[in-house]
Order: structure tokens, then sequence, then C-alpha cells
């Protein structure tokens, strides 16, 4: 890797009170070396209003910083008054949108905007099509293996893209609230009971052994996807980005290893065991890029031989 790789900070997928999400961005800002921050509610439209007040305010400190600010769209509309929601984010204020749901897609028809991981982009000709739409960027779903991104880089140039390189994996969304179910309570009657699991509530096997986690209506992987140890993979596959999915951890440490290891300041493998340090919760997995199982872990040293640590 060099510097010429950037960071994205992609949009906080959980719900955390509307202080705490300010007070996270405001360091981001001011400490975090990442290049891109992508804000807005991705999940739930209904928690749109714990950011709401404070938005403003955050985009400025952001700017202010000289970071670039993308606003997300939501990863699934099922409602008019989110339909109307997507609308207003095409029509919004100068911010490049990214686009996490098809929805959005003919709102944004010849602006430029980005695409996010929600949006599954398999193949060079469905990376043309978007960039045909206006799409100037997109981060490429996580569970696609280095072959397949190596062989859209290569079929449509024009377009950056990005890796998802840290953070649980967004595995499906669903208009019903299996979080809100886990706890008793209803989709309509949840009285936001997600805050009570900031960084997602684990789902185990009827053995005990946790294997995904909730957050609202969408479902993550238990494992941590980590893209630390591929430093000759990334640019070589024609990436110029990778993504930091918020966890509740310190996001300036991890962001600031991430950057080291992209100047060539680090050493993967010493990064990769800092960051287990940092992100104690859940195991690292890069299995997905290998072309393996997405939960497991390919150490640096041995990939040539394909062997799992």
């Amino acid at each position: 890797m060099t510097s010429a790789l950037k960071l994205t900070l992609g949009p906080l997928l959980y719900l955390w009170q509307t202080e705490r999400w300010r007070d996270f961005y405001f360091r981001i800002a001011d400490e975090a070396p990442v290049d891109t921050v992508v804000l807005g509610e991705t999940v739930c439209s209904k928690r749109l209003h714990f950011m709401e007040s404070e938005m403003a305010a955050v985009v400025e400190r952001l700017e202010a910083s000289g970071k670039e600010v993308r606003i997300s769209t939501l990863a699934l509309v099922t409602l008019d008054r989110e339909a109307k929601y997507q609308r207003s984010l095409a029509d919004g204020d100068g911010h490049l949108v990214e686009a996490n749901d098809l929805s959005a897609l003919q709102a944004l028809k010849n602006r430029h905007h980005t695409i996010g991981p929600f949006v599954n982009v398999y193949n060079g000709a469905s990376a043309k099509v978007l960039a045909r739409n206006g799409a100037t960027a997109i981060c490429l779903p996580p569970e696609l293996p280095s072959a397949s991104i190596g062989e859209i880089a290569k079929s449509c140039p024009e377009v950056a893209l990005e890796l998802f390189a840290f953070g649980r994996v967004p595995l499906a969304i669903s208009a019903r609230c299996a979080h809100a179910r886990s706890k008793g309570r209803t989709k309509d009657n949840c009285q936001f009971v997600c805050d009570e699991d900031p960084d997602g509530l684990p789902v185990r096997t009827l053995s005990g052994q946790p294997f995904l986690a909730l957050n609202g209506v969408q479902t993550l992987s238990h494992s941590c996807q980590a893209l630390i140890e591929e430093p000759t993979d990334t640019l070589s596959l024609g990436i110029s980005s990778l993504r930091l999915s918020p966890q509740a951890c310190d996001m300036v440490a991890v962001s600031d290893l991430f950057r080291r290891v992209a100047d060539g300041r680090m050493p993967p493998p010493e990064a990769s065991r800092r960051l287990r340090e940092i992100y104690p919760e859940a195991p690292l997995s890069n299995g997905f890029h290998h072309g393996r199982a997405g939960a497991e872990w390919i150490a640096r040293q041995r990939n040539m031989e394909g062997s799992v640590q």
C-alpha cells in the first residue's frame, strides 16, 4: 500500500443517543486520519430524529477539518415518507449522496453520487450501468472475493472503487424488526430498544456459539471483517479507498492503524494484533476476500498456502 489509498468512514449503522453520536463525530473530525465521512441513517428511518438536531454542527466540524462529507440514503424503503425522504436527499444541499437502495437511483439520475455496499454490484456490467447513471464511486459489497473485485475494476475504470475493510458485515435487512421482537416488542412499538445494544445484539446457536448480531431490522455478522493484512492486494486490484464501518470501539485508533499500514509505517501482522486489542468484542475475519467462508481468518504469512490461522 501507499498513501494514495484513501480512508472512508462509513455511516454509523447502530443507534446511539444524540450526544454520543455528536461527540463521536466531533472526535473523528478532530483526530481521525480519514478522508471522507458518510453521515446519515441507513438502517431505520425511525432513528432519524436522534441525529437531526446535531447534523449541521457535525457537518460543519467535519468539513472544517478538511474531510469530505457524504449523506447516506436508507438501505430499505417501505413507506411513502421514506421515499419522500430519499427524494429530499437527492434534492439536497450539495453534498454527495450515497445510494444504498435502488429506489434512490432514479432521483439521483445524471447527478454525481456514490453507491454504498448495500447495492449488489457483482460484475463490471452493473458498475457500468451505475456509472452511466452518475455514480462516481462504488463501495463494493463486502462478500466479494478479490478475483471478482479485480475484474470489476478492469472493466469499469471510470469509477473509483472502495472496499469494506473494517466492521461487522451487513448481511441482510428486513421490513420486520427481529431486534424488537427478541425483547418482547413490535416494530411499531419498539421504544428504540436497539439503543441498548450499541454494537449489535449477539445471536447465538443452540449450543451457545455467537454467529450473528441484530441491529434493529438489520442482521450483521458476528465476526468483524478486517482487510488490514492485504497490503499488496488493495491497490493492485484497482481500489482507491478502504471503508471503516463504525463499531463501539476507538475508531480513531482503528483509522490510525489502517493509515499506518497504508503508508507503510506498520507491518500488517502488527496492525492486526493491535486491532484485536482495540476491538476485542468480535473475532477478526477476512474470509470473503480470499474466496472462503466469511468468518474465517486467513493469516498473511500463510496466504500462499491458503491456510487458516
